[in-house]
């Protein structure tokens, strides 16, 4: 770890919507491993979910972007949403390194993730943009984790961490709340629940 390198946290998600808990990974990221932001990474077109579509995509984005607007430290980047392609890690990192060549840059991901990241389209390069933070809610599976953390080290000879978090997971309690008109108060920022109903999204089922 290199001293006086500003450290920034990309934290890609489905954002689906953006609630307390994505929050809470990326303030816990930024107070255990001192980063100086974390830029918050919408996902577009990737290899392993089904794509949402272009109208929705702006909607997690603005959804977002309510949701952290009183953080400074916080902030969007929308290279996924805007990309026309399949989006895949290690080139989006590689577009972060190039755009803070003089940053230490940490990728954020939930520790689930870690199991198939050997999967990935080339995990080697993504290794080489970026140390991973992997979110553990909880005490959720953390001995499982540690020791997957241990194995991707050796094998990749990189940077992997965990990320202590609470558990607050509801994305999808949220859009099935909102489908039976069930209260969503204090799971989500008043901005993001405001936006929602504003737009009447999650209002028809989902996949």
């Amino acid at each position: 770890m290199t001293l006086n390198k500003k450290k920034i946290g990309i934290f890609g998600g489905t954002f689906n919507p953006v609630h307390y808990g994505h929050l809470l990974i990326a303030e816990n990221a930024c107070d255990q491993f001192e980063l100086d932001h974390v830029i918050f990474l919408p996902t577009g077109h990737t290899p392993h979910k089904a794509f949402m579509g272009e109208k929705m995509s702006i909607h997690r984005c603005h959804m977002v972007e309510a949701a952290i607007a009183d953080n400074p430290k916080f902030s969007i980047s929308y290279r996924e949403i805007e990309s026309t392609g399949v989006n895949y890690t290690y080139v989006t990192l590689a577009r972060f390194h190039n755009d803070y060549p003089d940053c230490e840059l940490y990728f954020i991901l939930g520790a689930d993730s870690l199991f198939d990241f050997d999967s990935w389209r080339h995990p080697e390069e993504i290794c080489k943009y970026a140390n991973i933070l992997a979110a553990v809610r909880g005490n959720l599976n953390a001995d499982e984790v540690d020791r997957q953390i241990v194995y991707l080290k050796e094998k990749y000879h990189s940077g992997f961490y965990r990320l202590n978090t609470p558990n607050f997971s509801v994305s999808r309690e949220l859009r099935e709340r909102i489908m039976r008109g069930t209260t969503i108060r204090y799971m989500l920022p008043p901005q993001a629940e405001q936006y929602i109903r504003d737009h009447a999204l999650y209002r028809e089922d989902f996949a």
